[in-house]
């Protein structure tokens, strides 16, 4: 049967269109196949495949009927012809039914095709590399510490989006505006936090993190490392107070009794970053029983005050760095040495890194290269022995400090450890001495108090050969490594001296 279409489908714009939509199908399906045989996810790929050639496709669609119409508009003013009404569809020329035959099949592939694509393109955007490799330099800070992170394994959007589809359209349309922003180069470097109008970690994290889930205490072993030349080893052993002594008595003491759902914790903050805290307000939801704390060092005019955010604490208040923690030097340094990519036999390894880690680099290049040379340097002129005879373990000792340096800190987008303030703890940030500072009082003298047997008991500490060790039950008191420091920490916030520690 000679196939017979309609003479207005034979020109030049129709044709065209017509081509490009056929060519950007078969690119579509072969890059489909492409993608699904080697099982590789690219986010320039994804965006290729799911957004550009699509558009392609339909413009090129588009032109079809455009040129069908141009046509039959200029054959109109050609003879004249004036007659108005609707196109004429004849099934009994075979033209028209060839014509339809292929609208109806083409119609239905489209439609296949557009469903699947649209599918497809959903998950595409709720993935972790459109989430963490689109914008490569603007977004590698968050998406390399995520890789190292506790929710490594939970796409990006589990935690910023959330299910349901209002939140979906609003992530996009927040998205619209950081794509203008990358494209002008106005993203601010290092990116602001807290993010503002955040999903609340109610709908968010408690989706697997849940309250009602009780948990009993934890025991954390820490390694540390001094920066004399023998880089002496420091262990901690501790109890930490998630939860009751026992996971059946709930929520009724512990760290975790901040969200405990009889108890509403609401507070007042004069910063972005939630750092000062003048106000609290506690109310047990099952008595009505209330009280309202203030910093006496933190006096707030009681106009400034109402007109403050009252903010309801949650899971983010104090885990705000779930899955994009820049470490400090002195933390990522000790790991490093505990697992053995910084060899700790090399006199003062410590002390060197964390020197070099403190100098301010304006690229990773130039990191690594400043981090090589100082290393080496600093061996060569203070132990020139070891400089000779130990090359291969300094050259070890340069690869795990520059290894660290590339997940914990960005010089192209101004990111370090002391940028983003992490709130679990009290030692490089304020933490939990932002409440817990033995300043917050009530008007009849109720206290917030600052002891550290609060939230954790120690259970051992000390070097290696020479532990101190507490018995079943019982707990020690803490005590500061080294000899220089005796009782003065007992006087100030850790953070007064384990910032600039941690350059």
């Amino acid at each position: 049967m000679k196939l017979e279409l309609p003479r207005s489908s034979q020109n030049w714009v129709s044709l065209i269109g017509a081509t490009i939509a056929l060519v950007s199908f078969f690119m579509i399906v072969f890059l489909f196949v492409v993608s699904a045989v080697l099982e590789k996810n690219n986010a320039y790929l994804g965006i290729v495949m799911y957004m550009a050639l699509p558009s392609v496709l339909f413009f090129g669609l588009l032109l079809i009927p455009i040129g069908m119409y141009l046509k039959v508009r200029k054959e109109k003013r050609l003879i004249d012809e004036n007659k108005k009404g609707w196109p004429i569809i004849n099934f009994n020329d075979l033209r028209h039914r060839n014509a339809f035959m292929i609208f109806s099949v083409g119609s239905a592939i489209f439609l296949l095709a557009s469903a699947v694509g649209s599918y497809e393109a959903f998950h595409f955007t709720e993935s972790v590399e459109f989430c963490g490799k689109l914008c490569h330099e603007v977004m590698k800070p968050e998406y390399v510490a995520y890789q190292s992170s506790p929710h490594a394994k939970v796409a990006c959007v589990g935690c910023h989006v959330g299910s349901g589809a209002s939140w979906y359209v609003r992530s996009k349309l927040s998205g619209l505006y950081q794509v203008y922003a990358v494209t002008l180069g106005t993203v601010p470097r290092p990116i602001q936090t807290p993010i503002a109008n955040l999903r609340p970690a109610r709908e968010t994290c408690e989706e697997c993190h849940w309250p009602q889930k009780f948990y009993a205490r934890k025991l954390r072993i820490e390694k540390h490392y001094l920066t004399d030349k023998n880089n002496s080893e420091w262990d901690i052993t501790l109890t930490m107070k998630i939860g009751s002594t026992l996971s059946a008595l709930g929520l009724q003491e512990g760290i975790h009794w901040h969200i405990n759902p009889d108890v509403k914790i609401e507070y007042k903050t004069t910063d972005k970053k939630r750092e000062q805290i003048p106000w609290v307000k506690y109310t047990n939801l099952k008595t009505g029983e209330v009280f309202i704390y203030e910093d006496k060092d933190q006096k707030v005019d009681g106009k400034k005050l109402a007109a403050l955010e009252t903010r309801t604490i949650d899971c983010m208040d104090c885990h705000n760095r779930p899955s994009h923690n820049y470490r400090p030097p002195a933390v990522f340094i000790n790991n490093a040495i505990t697992s053995g990519a910084i060899p700790k036999d090399l006199p003062q390894i410590k002390f060197a890194a964390l020197d070099i880690i403190g100098k301010n680099f304006a690229t990773t290049e130039s990191a690594m290269k400043g981090i090589s040379d100082y290393i080496y340097t600093f061996y060569k002129d203070n132990y020139p022995d070891v400089y000779k005879t130990k090359k291969q373990v300094i050259a070890k000792a340069v690869g795990g400090i520059q290894s660290e340096f590339s997940k914990n800190i960005f010089p192209e987008m101004n990111v370090r450890w002391s940028v983003y303030p992490n709130n679990i703890g009290h030692m490089e940030f304020m933490g939990c001495f932002r409440c817990h500072n033995d300043n917050h009082k009530t008007e009849k003298g109720k206290v917030i108090s600052k002891d550290c047997n609060l939230c954790h008991l120690i259970n051992a500490q000390g070097p290696p050969e020479n532990l101190q060790t507490a018995s079943v039950n019982s707990h020690l008191e803490f005590r500061h490594p080294g000899n220089d420091v005796k009782d003065e920490w007992k006087k100030i916030n850790c953070v007064e001296c384990h910032t600039r520690m941690n350059p």
